[in-house]
C-alpha cells in the first residue's frame, strides 16, 4: 500500500475517489438528516393538534350540558374549570379546594389558556393566563405571536346551550415554548452532528478509496510486470534474428550452406515468437468468457489415451517411461471444450517430461471421486522448490531458467492450464519436493 501512496496517479485517483465518495455521502447525510427532522417536526405538530383537539372535544362535551343563556356563563362551569376568570366578576382564586371539584388537569397548567366569547365576539370568561393576541374570528386553526415573541397555537369551536342553539365561542390555545424549545436543541444537535458525520465519513473515504484501488492497482502492477516479461521474451528472438540478419549483410556473398544456417536460425526464433504470440493470444481468449467456445461433453479417457500415444516418442527421446492408467470402468466425462482440454493435459505432460531425469517415470491416473473426475501426473524429475511452489503458475514464472532456456519454453504453459482448468470451473493443485519429483492434481466436474 505504501508503494501505491508514492505512485503520483493512484494517489490522485485515490484522494479523487475520496473527495466523491465524501461528497456524495456528505449529500446523502444532509438530505437525511433534513428528512428526519421534517419527519421530527411532522410528529411532533400532529401530536400537538391531535392533543388539542382531545382537550377541546372534552371541554365541549363536558360544558355545553351546562350551558343555557347564550353569552352567559353558568356558574356550574367553575366545578369543571375552576380557575375559571368570569370578566363580570371579580377573578377569585380558586385553587385552594381543587381536590374536591372535577378538573380537567391540563387546563392548569401554563402551557394552555382558553377563551371563552359570545357570539358577537366579545370576552366572556378566561381561564389560565390569556396572551395579548390577536384573533381572525374566521379561522378554525391559528398561530399566533404575542408582542414579546412567543408563539401559540390556538383552536376555536362553536358551543352550544342545552337547547341546542348557539351559545358562543370557545377558543383554547396552547404555549409553543416547550415546543420551539424542542426543535431547537433537535436542529442544534444535528448541526453538530452533521460535521462530526463529515468528519467520520471523510476518513471511512480515504481508506475505503484506499481499498477500492488495491485490486485497480494489484492489476497495473501485473500489467506492468507482464509488460516487462512479454518485452522480455520478445527481445531475445527479435535480438538473434536481428544479429544474425545484420551479419548476413554485411558478408558480400553467402555461400549456400551459410545461407541455410542462417534461415533455420531465422526459422527457429520465429517459432519462438509465434509460439509465444500464440499462447499470449490463448491467455486473452481465456480471460475474455465471452469468446469461450460452448461446452460438450468431453471424454477424459479419449482426451488422455490420445497424448500419451502422442507424446511417447517425446518420453522415449528422454529415455522416460509414460504410463497411462485409467482407474474407471466406463468413460469419464466433463462439460467443456476438448482442444482446451487436449491444451491443458498437452501442457502437464509435456511439462513433466521435459523435468523428469533420465529413465525416470512420468505416471498419469484418472480416477471418480464424489462426482469428480481427478487426473494425477507424476513424475520423478528435478521437482520444485518449496519457495518457487506460489508462483509456478504466474506467467513468464520459471523455477529453473537455466533448463527452460534449453528446453525452449516461454514460461506460459503453466499458466495456460491453469487459466483453462478454471475456465472449467475446476482446479489444478500441486505438490512436489525437490529432487524427488512433483505431482499436478486436476479436478474436474464430471457428467
Amino acid at each position: 500500500m505504501k508503494q501505491m501512496n508514492q505512485n503520483n496517479l493512484f494517489f490522485r485517483a485515490r484522494w479523487r475517489l475520496a473527495i466523491w465518495y465524501s461528497g456524495v455521502m456528505g449529500i446523502i447525510l444532509c438530505l437525511a438528516g433534513a428528512g428526519a427532522y421534517q419527519m421530527m417536526v411532522h410528529a411532533h405538530w400532529q401530536g400537538l393538534q391531535d392533543e388539542i383537539e382531545a382537550v377541546a372535544g372534552t371541554l365541549h362535551d363536558t360544558l355545553e350540558p351546562m350551558l343555557q343563556q347564550p353569552d352567559q356563563m353558568n356558574p356550574y362551569v367553575q366545578n369543571v374549570l375552576p380557575n375559571l376568570c368570569v370578566v363580570t366578576e371579580p377573578c377569585a382564586n380558586t385553587q385552594q379546594n381543587l381536590s374536591d371539584r372535577h378538573i380537567l388537569g391540563v387546563t392548569q397548567t401554563n402551557d394552555y389558556y382558553i377563551h371563552f366569547r359570545d357570539r358577537n365576539y366579545q370576552t366572556i370568561a378566561t381561564v389560565g393566563n390569556l396572551p395579548d393576541l390577536e384573533v381572525n374570528r374566521d379561522a378554525v386553526w391559528q398561530m399566533l405571536r404575542d408582542s414579546q415573541g412567543r408563539h401559540y397555537y390556538q383552536f376555536s369551536l362553536l358551543l352550544k346551550n342545552s337547547a341546542g342553539l348557539p351559545w358562543g365561542y370557545m377558543q383554547i390555545g396552547r404555549s409553543m415554548a416547550d415546543y420551539d424549545r424542542h426543535l431547537s436543541e433537535s436542529k442544534l444537535a444535528l448541526l453538530l452532528g452533521l460535521p462530526i458525520g463529515f468528519v467520520v465519513i471523510a476518513i471511512a473515504s480515504w481508506y475505503l478509496a484506499k481499498i477500492a484501488m488495491q485490486p485497480v492497482y494489484t492489476s497495473y502492477q501485473q500489467i506492468q510486470q507482464f509488460t516487462a516479461d512479454v518485452a522480455h521474451e520478445l527481445r531475445t528472438p527479435l535480438a538473434s534474428i536481428m544479429a544474425t540478419v545484420e551479419s548476413s549483410l554485411a558478408m558480400d556473398s553467402l555461400p549456400e550452406t551459410d545461407s541455410r544456417s542462417i534461415l533455420s536460425v531465422i526459422e527457429r526464433q520465429n517459432g519462438r515468437l509465434s509460439q509465444l504470440v500464440g499462447d499470449l493470444l490463448l491467455l486473452s481468449r481465456l480471460d475474455i468468457e465471452t469468446d469461450l467456445p460452448k461446452f460438450s461433453p468431453c471424454c477424459l479417457n479419449d482426451i488422455l489415451s490420445d497424448l500419451v500415444e502422442e507424446l511417447a516418442p517425446l518420453a522415449l527421446a528422454s529415455d522416460i517411461s509414460l504410463n497411462l492408467d485409467l482407474k474407471t470402468e466406463t468413460s469419464l466425462f466433463v462439460m467443456g471444450n476438448t482442444s482446451q482440454l487436449y491444451r491443458l493435459f498437452s501442457n502437464l505432460i509435456a511439462n513433466a517430461i521435459q523435468y523428469s531425469n533420465l529413465n525416470g517415470t512420468v505416471s498419469i491416473s484418472l480416477t471418480l471421486q464424489d462426482r469428480e473426475a481427478i487426473i494425477h501426473i507424476r513424475d520423478t524429475g528435478i521437482g520444485i522448490a518449496a519457495q518457487d511452489l506460489p508462483y509456478i503458475f504466474d506467467r513468464f514464472y520459471r523455477a529453473d531458467r537455466d533448463r527452460s532456456r534449453t528446453t525452449g519454453g516461454s514460461g506460459l504453459g503453466l499458466a495456460i492450464a491453469k487459466a483453462i482448468a478454471h475456465k472449467h470451473r475446476g482446479n489444478i493443485q500441486v505438490t512436489s519436493e525437490l529432487g524427488k519429483g512433483s505431482e499436478f492434481n486436476v479436478s474436474l466436474k464430471s457428467v
